[in-house]
């Protein structure tokens, strides 16, 4: 009998990372489920119908909680996973769901320049010129798994992260719209994480 081959150490961190990724994107899709089932259950008014949505969303629930104990077990299991998950952590406003999504959807953090890593979440702003018209500055493209992580974590940091939260006051009082102010407070706290992974310190000890 040939011998069975064994992968290689490349080759079996690819498996691993494709599979937090996964896990990672099944978890959102749950939470998707998960949203509408509710959504229903609110308009149902009979109860067969509630009941069946009822059902439905506990078996929801149960696969939330075995995908989440996947997830952090594969995360505790792995030492830089394990170790990049609390410096992302150590940053308020970043929780472990947004650190579980960062590890799984942008393994680049921490390896690229700001203008890069801002790209890959598609939070770098581009020009809108022609000739001598003058648009405003837009941001378009990149991976909106990692974007819509980061949404969630500006909107938590602009109460309990005081520089993101008075970069936000500021470009506020400015005049600037909600969303022109999330968007660039997304864009700060990306490259604050980002220089937190390339340097290995965490938010603590950087303050």
């Amino acid at each position: 009998y040939a011998a069975k081959v064994q992968p290689r150490p490349l080759e079996k961190q690819q498996e691993k990372q494709q599979e937090l990724a996964e896990l990672s994107a099944r978890r959102g899709q749950l939470i998707q489920m998960r949203t509408m089932e509710m959504n229903r259950l609110g308009q149902a008014r009979t109860k067969p119908v509630k009941k069946s949505v009822g059902a439905l969303l506990d078996h929801i629930r149960k696969e939330l909680r075995d995908v989440d104990a996947q997830i952090a077990a594969l995360i505790d299991d792995h030492d830089d996973w394990r170790h990049r998950a609390k410096l992302l952590q150590s940053v308020p406003g970043v929780g472990p769901q947004t650190a579980t999504i960062l590890l799984a959807a942008a393994p680049e953090l921490g390896k690229l320049n700001r203008q890069a890593i801002g790209a890959l979440a598609g939070l770098a702003p581009f020009n809108r010129d022609s000739g001598q018209f003058r648009g405003r500055r837009m941001i378009w493209g990149g991976r909106a798994t990692v974007r819509s992580a980061l949404y969630m974590a500006a909107v938590s940091a602009v109460r309990c992260n005081p520089p993101i939260k008075n970069f936000y006051q500021r470009l506020r009082e400015a005049g600037k719209p909600f969303k022109v102010a999330i968007t660039a407070c997304m864009r700060k706290l990306l490259t604050l994480l980002n220089q937190i992974v390339k340097s290995n310190q965490p938010w603590k000890e950087r303050a």
